[in-house]
């Protein structure tokens, strides 16, 4: 069975493919095992069609099943899709096609125009370009591209179109480019792969190949070319791979090269580094082929083909459903995975991201398409590939950095030598521009802006101070406290914020302090005080309910009486409430608990009160020799609800923008009151702090809070009142579209995840020119935190639990006694009911009882004089 197949004079490798696919597929028992493919090749001239046609009508008189080629977008090929489609013979192509809808009997290895563009367009979108010039060499370049066209209106991109002109140096083109547009440095390569070579070292020699230069190759060959003259000039190039090299198929082949080549008579070709795509697509479409014929035998006998003539037109009957076998078969080829739509172009096939590096051509990143999800695809990259690529893409270049003298981030460094350069400043910017330095290898020179300004924009729309240094080119980056914002966005690009901020209160501490005049009560809070008042009456009333239900607190006023059937209790309330309140104070008191359960009571009052004394005390010391400093404006909305204490701002900045555009209401009078004032405006910050160093706390500057804390630090007496009314960030800022944006920002991100900003804040604010001075004042002088019911919850829960304990003593005396007491006539119960009736009744601190004679001998035996005896009651 015999499979034809159309090359060029220059497509060798094309060929050889052919040739050992078709080998290896006939030593391949699991494929076409009952026959084999005879390959039938014809040479083609790609621009005489006339020619092309004698070839093609000369394949199909020797009976071919299909026929492969001729590649690329010439007349041949036109010819023969069109021959191929009138006699029902399957036709393969494997190069780029432009066409929208293919032919029937025409299947394409080769990827879609409009997919290819759309991983082109994801490449583009991740980089972020958003200004490029767009390069083609040939009219179908403009094909291939025009998906670039249609996506920059709705990306607001620049895309700048330039044709390499036939017959002229590619220098030409390059130096139009970089003449008339010399802020483009992201170029869209499409050229022949055989040029791509001559193309770049072209663009070199008009230095369009340095470190901020960006070139994307649309060729999926890049892979094939020499490019160890440009691996080392730090140009981010970059472009899409379908072949994949690590197929162990591809691997295979490539290792039994010289066999399969000497197999076909081919023994002086030498194996490649590299295959090209459109020779892999060959292959490939060899063992698709194969695949379908087998498919096809399988249903129906197709042994051989009877020789077709071009000149009377009778098709092939198995053409077409060969190709509709052809067209659902999947299988993963040397060009990845090999899929078809319905219309025969290639589907689901994935791309390798691949970029130069000093060491070669390296895979960075992937992109996949899914055409069974509306068309969606996926774009990904190595992040820690593409750090290094921003790394060295800023090696040896010299950065203009424009600053402005501003505490604690650009200061003159003191010397008592005359210094120049980059030698006259030091500063937390300073440091960190060193720092940036030298993870990415630039160098730079740092230059004040000449009018003194951070940057607003005037009625015209014309920026001053740095950022329009920036805007007029006058400088590559620009470094201070210099917030970003919405406004300037607009006009540059700022990196990752180095330093996250936000506006705040400066103020003058109070110099007079103030003491009040019950500072005694001080130690405890409020609620405290109210627990332990809670506590004494508490205390007090169940001590006196104890002393009246325990009946071993109820003493004969005159034991010596046996007569008197009275009993008294010491336990009356003012005695209860007296005596809490003497033990409280530590002075005692004459009465004194007999009963068990009036001395537990007893002791776990003890126990407070030595708790509460002692935490008391100890407190009290403290908040005597402390005078607390009162504020006479506490935040924002303090500030603006009075109007005896002026604030203001600078007068340029974002700070003053702020509150000129906030809605926040307590914002927008402050924004009033600056406004109908102002003379509360300053020209600079450190004309702000002077104001209120110099005011008698009559005058409050808003400024951001990395600034304050930086001041604080060194002057004692100014202070930060309340929190942050916004957020914020200070950025790097730089032109738009910078190449510098993107490494510098991956680069500041690296000194945050190493601490190394929080070191080089900690050294400017808090060690270098006189930091930390008021730390040790401010801990000296911080207020001593009075006692909360946190700190001395436990003591009363000690207490609840030693009055319910003395409660049940009380009750165990009382039940026990009421069952001593008992007479004949009537029952513990009834005894116990009359008791507590007693007891709760609160009339008297004395009580009549009945005296027995146990009663007496237990009671009194022991305290009446001997001599008496028994006829003491009588005497006395």
């Amino acid at each position: 069975m015999s499979t034809g197949a159309l090359f060029g004079d220059d497509q060798h490798e094309e060929e050889l493919l052919f040739r050992f696919a078709v080998d290896r597929i006939n030593s391949d028992s699991t494929i076409l095992a009952q026959t084999t493919l005879v390959p039938q090749i014809e040479r083609v001239d790609h621009f005489d069609s006339f020619h092309a046609n004698k070839r093609v009508c000369s394949l199909l008189n020797n009976g071919v099943v299909a026929i492969f080629g001729p590649s690329g977008l010439s007349a041949s090929s036109s010819h023969t899709q069109s021959i191929c489609d009138a006699l029902e013979i399957p036709h393969v192509e494997t190069s780029w096609d432009f066409q929208i809808q293919r032919d029937d009997l025409s299947i394409n290895l080769y990827p879609k125009t409009v997919v290819l563009a759309k991983a082109y367009i994801d490449l583009v979108k991740a980089w972020n370009w958003k200004v490029f010039a767009i390069a083609y060499e040939t009219n179908e370049g403009i094909i291939r591209i025009q998906e670039f066209l249609k996506e920059a209106e709705r990306h607001d991109w620049q895309i700048f179109l330039y044709q390499f002109k036939p017959g002229k140096p590619y220098r030409d083109t390059f130096w139009e480019i970089n003449k008339s547009h010399s802020k483009i440095v992201n170029i869209v390569l499409d050229v022949k792969h055989e040029n791509l070579v001559n193309v770049l070292r072209h663009a070199q020699q008009v230095g369009m190949m340095t470190e901020i230069h960006s070139y994307l190759i649309t060729s999926l060959d890049l892979h094939t070319v020499d490019l160890e003259d440009f691996k080392f000039g730090n140009t981010k190039i970059s472009s899409f791979r379908l072949v994949d090299v690590i197929s162990p198929e591809l691997q295979d082949l490539m290792s039994q090269w010289s066999l399969l080549a000497s197999k076909i008579g081919k023994k002086h070709i030498l194996p490649p580094k590299y295959i090209l795509t459109d020779s892999a697509l060959v292959y490939d479409g060899v063992k698709l082929l194969a695949t379908a014929l087998q498919d096809l035998d399988q249903s129906q006998s197709v042994d051989g083909i009877q020789p077709i003539s071009c000149e009377n037109g009778s098709p092939w009957l198995y053409g077409s459903s060969l190709i509709n076998y052809m067209r659902p078969i999947t299988f993963r080829g040397i060009t990845g995975l090999v899929g078809f739509d319905q219309s025969g172009y290639r589907s689901n096939f994935a791309l390798d991201v691949m970029s130069i590096f000093p060491d070669g051509l390296q895979k960075i990143g992937y992109w996949t398409e899914n055409s069974q999800v509306n068309g969606t695809s996926s774009l990904q990259i190595n992040s820690d590939m593409m750090k290094q690529y921003s790394v060295i893409s800023m090696k040896n270049v010299m950065l203009r950095v424009t600053t402005i003298i501003s505490e604690p981030y650009t200061m003159w460094k003191e010397s008592a030598i005359s210094r120049e350069g980059n030698q006259q400043y030091e500063g937390f910017a300073v440091d960190l521009i060193e720092e940036l330095s030298k993870i990415m290898g630039f160098s730079y020179r740092f230059q004040l802006v000449k009018d003194n300004a951070y940057g607003i924009k005037d009625e015209n729309g014309n920026w001053n101070g740095m950022i329009g240094e920036l805007i007029r080119n006058e400088a590559d980056i620009a470094i201070v406290d210099l917030t970003i914002s919405s406004k300037r966005e607009e006009a540059v690009d700022f990196t990752q914020p180095f330093m996250n901020t936000g506006i705040s209160i400066l103020f003058k501490k109070p110099t007079t302090k103030v003491t009040t005049l019950f500072s005694f009560l001080s130690p405890f809070q409020n609620i405290v005080w109210i627990y332990v008042l809670g506590a004494y009456i508490s205390v007090s009333t169940i001590l006196f309910i104890v002393g009246r239900l325990t009946p071993y607190e109820w003493d004969d006023p005159h034991p010596c009486r046996q007569g008197d059937n009275v009993l008294e209790n010491n336990f009356s309330l003012i005695n209860s409430f007296s005596f809490t309140i003497g033990t409280m104070m530590q002075q005692g008191s004459a009465v004194a608990p007999k009963a068990m359960s009036t001395r537990t009571v007893a002791a776990i009052w003890y126990f407070f009160t030595l708790i509460m004394i002692s935490s008391y005390t100890a407190n009290l010391a403290a908040f005597l020799t402390v005078e607390k400093v009162i504020y006479p404006i506490e935040d924002a909305e303090g500030m603006a609800s009075q109007t005896q204490i002026k604030y203001g701002c600078l007068g340029t900045g974002t700070t003053k923008a702020f509150f000129a555009e906030s809605k926040i209401p307590t914002h927008q009078r402050m924004w009033a009151f600056m406004k109908n004032n102002p003379s509360v405006f300053t020209k600079s910050n450190r004309d702000g702090i002077e104001r209120v160093q110099k005011s008698n706390g009559n005058y409050a500057y808003l400024m951001e809070s990395a600034s304050i804390e930086y001041k604080i630090e060194r002057d004692c007496n100014l202070t930060q009142i309340g929190g942050l009314l916004d957020t914020k960030g200070y950025g790097i800022a730089s032109p738009k579209d910078s190449p510098y944006r993107n490494p510098l920002s991956h680069a500041i991100l690296k000194l945050h995840e190493n601490g190394i900003l929080l070191q080089l804040k900690d050294r400017w604010w808090k060690q270098k020119k006189g930091g930390g001075k008021c730390a040790e004042e401010t801990k000296k002088s911080s207020a001593v935190n009075n006692l909360s019911i946190d700190h001395v919850g436990g003591v009363f829960v000690v207490l609840l639990g030693g009055l319910t304990l003395s409660f049940l003593v009380a009750i165990f005396e009382f039940i026990w006694k009421a069952r001593k007491s008992a007479d004949k006539e009537e029952s513990v119960i009834d005894e116990m009911i009359k008791d507590l009736r007693f007891a709760f009744a609160c009339q008297s601190k004395t009580k009549i009882v009945q005296k027995n004679d146990d009663f007496v001998k237990d009671k009194f035996s022991d305290s009446c004089p001997p001599q008496y005896g028994s006829d003491y009651n009588t005497i006395y």
